[in-house]
């Protein structure tokens, strides 16, 4: 019995999901600050240091946090990601997409690979659809609770190793064994992944799953193609389109595709391999 292929989304966060930086909504508000302001600040730590832009904005929310007296916990940031916005569409389509892979024998399986806080993501109302959520972390105090140290960084190169890692089934980020084996089957064919993005940083994911056979897509705020044009004209991305989630809507209506492509070739594979008539 053959089994049922499943189709996995790779998601971007910040302005592809959601309309801006997940830190917007609700953590840099609570340190009295601009978005321009702490952005800014991160710039100037970096600038200054020689630090990783990363590895920056993670310091700076903690010496910012210290500034105020407030203490930066698990659950202050899951709190901080309650608030966070999406764009039209998101809060339902992971349900519908679910069903349509569903009608059509394909299993829908989505990820979050980010470069922001997982802690946040964790608080948000959809952080419940993911699979597995990569991003950002910190070690808290064992004790107080408290953020002390970053636990994982991922910046927009190392995005490139969840691609693998999601392929072969090594979804734990902490397994490096499981990721640089050599695996003759893989639980999701390159072909069967999807990343959706929305810019510049996510130029060395898309290209990965693109050159691989895999599809990527850039997405932009409504009236801002000139954000992705490029990508497409450049064979960065297979697909662009408004980041618009709602049903009937041109995302949706290429990710239907998608899925029967899936199938279709699942069937194809069948066929191939069954016995043939002697």
């Amino acid at each position: 019995m053959n089994k049922k292929p499943i189709c996995a989304i790779l998601y971007d966060f910040d302005s592809t999901l959601s309309p801006t930086d997940m830190q917007a909504y609700g953590f840099i508000p609570q340190m009295g600050m601009t978005p321009a302001e702490f952005w800014g600040r991160t710039g100037e730590f970096s600038q200054k240091t020689g630090c990783e832009k990363i590895l920056s904005y993670l310091y700076t929310m903690l010496s910012v946090a210290k500034e105020k007296n407030i203490k930066v916990t698990r659950e202050f940031l899951a709190d901080c990601g309650r608030g966070i916005q999406f764009f039209p569409g998101v809060t339902t389509w992971f349900s519908r997409i679910n069903e349509y892979g569903e009608k059509y024998g394909v299993k829908v399986e989505h990820y979050l690979v980010s470069s922001g806080n997982k802690e946040i993501v964790e608080g948000c109302s959809i952080a419940k659809e993911f699979k597995a959520i990569y991003g950002c972390e910190y070690i808290f105090d064992e004790v107080t609770g408290e953020a002390i140290w970053p636990k994982l960084a991922i910046n927009y190169t190392q995005k490139t190793q969840y691609f693998f890692r999601i392929s072969k089934g090594a979804i734990d980020a902490t397994d490096d064994n499981a990721v640089n084996q050599k695996s003759p089957t893989r639980r999701i064919p390159y072909g069967n992944i999807v990343y959706i993005g929305d810019g510049m940083t996510d130029i060395p994911s898309m290209v990965i799953v693109k050159n691989n056979g895999g599809r990527s897509i850039a997405v932009y705020p409504k009236g801002k193609e000139d954000k992705v044009g490029s990508l497409y004209d450049d064979g960065r991305v297979n697909f662009v389109s408004v980041a618009d989630y709602s049903a009937g809507k041109r995302l949706e209506k290429f990710l239907h595709l998608v899925i029967q492509s899936i199938a279709v070739r699942q069937s194809m594979d069948s066929l191939e391999t069954a016995d043939q008539p002697k």
